[in-house]
């Protein structure tokens, strides 16, 4: 059974006598706003005798009133901001029936409820752009009261809905009483228009791949696992759509782009969260140094885009993403951050200098893995402003193709950023028996534990076996590029909805009270 608060069941009272007089909470009908609070602010500013500013009709959350007798002020926000409101009772209800004043509005209207005003435009005594109300209407009642500023005994005040979990689970709310929370998600889609933008200029091609895969693949991840009933087949959710857009430039389109969803069942983290979004790419006749150049290019259009600057402000760290952006070997990298070339080093002498480096690493982990550690640890934390590691060992990089002049190494580059992976790019392999082998290899390491290692997907390799041209790759995280962007210290800030532990209910309305 539903635990009400007292609040709570007041409100639901208060919906019952509207309807009693007549007074539906919920109407079905259309309110035609005619302006949005900041146009409106800002059209007054700029010419108070602008006649459409004299009938205005606009909408939004009650966030205040202040009833004054016969007259009174509220605040209402809508999608943009907030704008004030004032009234008075027989102007809202000529003759006798006072009771949309006295009444509905006095005592009967909620903070939270949403309406719709009419009247125009005024600048109150006090310099207060507001809307002279002729007219108002209850649209929509809400029955639950919103979080408030609350005041301490020692007259501390503080916002009752800062809690990071609250938040989370109840974006909702969080969107209402922390309105600065909308700027991060329209900042996020300004990056996306932004990268679709560049990508269309070329004529690349978006596309949709599948989401349950019966194989998965394109990444070292564990999947999430499913089961498909007609079919009476195991399924996965993908982990990266590297291999299908693959088999689209095995098919012949020059330039394939995914806005993708994509699923890892992993640990979580404020780096990481089990669903996420990448943005996939691959281009056939070009190559990772190609690839990077587009990189550098796009990262900084998003950046003049989002914020206006190549400049952004992370934390205590400013950075530029104006081009040309550094680039060191994945092996001079750990070396600059270690003093140690591990470069000529085989399995047991990597695990040797893991060990005097005081990083664990453990049986199943195989050469790649060892050298991962190590950059991870050592080298990337340190990398602030955006910089392109590359060359990778063969044994990290399955998919991508070998290096045309270091043997042992792939033609691979990560961009890092504030510490973290960006993006990761290949010249791809198109070798179907190179390729073939890899996936043996990765195997290999799945049968000593490895359960982030890649299977064999006999359909990638027959698609490969009909040629794929040269190509080049690249996976941008955009959840990891919007926190850099929004300078968010969290995934979870730039989600609406991340993923939670189940929720504890017990003393949900004190939370929000």
């Amino acid at each position: 059974m539903q635990h009400l608060s007292e609040q709570e069941i007041l409100r639901r009272e208060t919906l019952l006598q509207l309807q009693e007089k007549g007074i539906n909470p919920y109407p079905a009908e259309t309110w035609d706003v005619t302006h949005k609070s900041t146009d409106l602010i800002a059209k007054f500013e700029a010419n108070p005798e602008d006649e459409t500013l004299q009938q205005v009709t606009i909408a939004g959350r009650l966030m205040s009133k202040r009833i004054m007798g016969k007259a009174s002020f509220a605040v209402i926000q809508d999608s943009e901001s907030k704008i004030q409101f004032y009234l008075k009772g027989d102007e809202i209800c000529p003759g006798e029936d006072k009771f949309l004043y006295e009444e509905l509005f006095k005592h009967k209207l909620d903070l939270g409820d949403i309406i719709g005003v009419k009247g125009r435009v005024f600048r109150t005594k006090t310099g207060e752009i507001s809307v002279h109300a002729t007219e108002f209407k209850l649209l929509s009642k809400s029955l639950r009261p919103l979080p408030v500023v609350k005041t301490d005994a020692d007259g501390t005040t503080f916002d009752a809905f800062t809690n990071p979990e609250q938040r989370y689970r109840m974006r909702y709310v969080d969107l209402i009483v922390n309105p600065q929370v909308r700027e991060t998600f329209r900042k996020r889609t300004k990056l996306v228009n932004s990268m679709r933008e560049y990508l269309n200029q070329f004529d690349y091609m978006e596309v949709e791949t599948p989401i349950l895969q019966p194989l998965y693949g394109g990444a070292a991840a564990r999947p999430f696992k499913t089961h498909h009933n007609t079919l009476d087949m195991t399924l996965y959710m993908r982990i990266a759509n590297e291999l299908y857009l693959k088999r689209l430039i095995v098919g012949g389109f020059d330039g394939v782009y995914e806005f993708s969803k994509d699923f890892r069942n992993e640990g979580m983290s404020r780096f990481h969260n089990p669903e996420f979004t990448q943005m996939e790419l691959y281009v056939s006749y070009k190559d990772y140094n190609w690839m990077m150049n587009l990189v550098e290019e796009m990262v900084e259009k998003v950046a003049i885009d989002v914020t206006g600057s190549t400049k952004v402000q992370v934390g205590d760290n400013l950075i530029d993403f104006k081009r040309p952006w550094k680039r060191l070997t994945m092996f001079e990298a750990i070396k600059e951050y270690t003093g140690v070339d591990i470069s000529e080093m085989n399995e047991e002498q990597l695990r040797k200098t893991a060990a005097d480096l005081k990083v664990h690493v453990d049986t199943k982990m195989g050469k790649g893995k060892i050298i991962d550690e190590l950059f991870g640890t050592f080298a990337e934390p340190k990398l602030i402003q955006p910089t392109f590691i590359t060359d990778y060992p063969v044994e990290m990089s399955p998919l991508a193709k070998a290096h045309r002049s270091k043997p042992g190494l792939v033609e691979r580059f990560e961009a890092i950023c504030n510490g973290k992976e960006l993006c990761n790019s290949f010249s791809e392999l198109n070798d179907p028996i190179d390729q073939r082998k890899r996936f043996e290899d990765q195997l290999e390491l799945g049968k000593r534990g490895d359960d982030e290692a890649m299977v064999l997907d006999e359909d990638f390799l027959r698609a490969l076996e009909f040629g794929m041209p040269p190509t080049a790759g690249l996976g941008i995280g955009i959840d990891r590029l919007a926190m850099i962007m929004t300078n968010s210290n969290s995934i979870q800030e730039v989600l609406f909805f991340p993923h939670m532990r189940p929720e504890n209910t017990t003393n949900e309305n004190q939370n929000q009270q």
